[in-house]
């Protein structure tokens, strides 16, 4: 590698000092470092600069914006954590420079994480949206039970009553979906996540699907019989609203991000190491 973008979350490295730091660095070993504005610019530039990698300098959610918008683009990232400790951010700040090295000396391995589509049935105009992590169906407005029917491969599952659900990717399990009692899994794995939130009764589970399923999210009447009024969340960043008669068909998307691995850690390794620092 040779070529690099450097796309900063700017809220974490407010006067570009890092990020200056590190585009210097680059330069004196021999590589190209180019600053952008944003995860758009990067993208727009992409195909004519011939981009080995972006690094993304910010925290897990700058790592899940760029792969939202460069995903068409087959430059691969490198998250570099200026924050909170995080599952997608591969490096800390403080090894940044090691970094560098190994990508120029072509010392990695990328990773192709799959994403998820989601679109909303009946909506012309409305365009297909996708997520690295996932995709959060929840209330908004009034703390009321959200209610919704769950379709897979167009059969009838469920219906939840709850503060939303989530469809997650494997890399997204280490996310909300952690949070709200869905299981972990390997990130490399093929494989869909459907885990309620705040569910109201007592035997409802996190369920497992094929990568190949199709998860379809009905928005009934409240149980009142009025309107439900809900959002669409696509990896924290784009959302969606929804209301009664609305579905959203989710399913594993066609694209795929491509993530830099430089640790040779495993992935139960690193999951220990993190768990330790709870």
């Amino acid at each position: 590698m040779k070529k690099f973008y450097l796309i900063t979350n700017e809220v974490k490295d407010p006067q570009g000092t890092f990020t200056k730091k590190t585009a210097a660095y680059i330069e004196a070993h021999g590589g190209e470092a180019i600053c952008v504005q944003n995860e758009r610019q990067a993208f727009q530039e992409a195909e004519e600069s011939q981009v080995d990698c972006a690094l993304v300098l910010g925290g897990d959610g700058t790592v899940l914006r760029a792969a939202r918008n460069m995903m068409d683009s087959a430059v691969p990232l490198l998250g570099v954590n200026l924050g909170t400790l995080g599952y997608l951010s591969e490096v800390e700040s403080a090894s940044v420079e090691e970094a560098i090295e190994k990508l120029l000396r072509d010392e990695y391995v990328r990773e192709e994480r799959m994403m998820l589509s989601g679109r909303i049935l009946g909506r012309e105009n409305e365009e297909e949206q996708y997520a690295l992590n996932d995709i959060v169906i929840s209330r908004c407005g009034s703390l009321q039970i959200l209610n919704v029917r769950i379709y897979v491969n167009g059969q009838f599952l469920n219906n939840y009553g709850a503060d939303g659900v989530i469809v997650a990717t494997p890399t997204g399990s280490t996310g909300y979906n952690l949070s709200a009692g869905g299981p972990i899994v390997e990130p490399s794995a093929r494989l869909l996540l459907l885990t309620p939130i705040c569910p109201h009764t007592l035997n409802t589970r996190s369920i497992v699907f094929a990568p190949e399923d199709e998860i379809e999210v009905e928005i009934p009447c409240g149980k009142d019989g009025s309107e439900q009024v809900v959002e669409a969340n696509f990896d924290g960043s784009h959302k969606v609203t929804l209301r009664t008669g609305d579905r959203i068909v989710i399913h594993r998307a066609d694209k795929t991000t491509g993530i830099i691995r430089l640790q040779m850690e495993s992935f139960l390794a690193v999951l220990h190491k993190k768990m330790c620092e709870v």
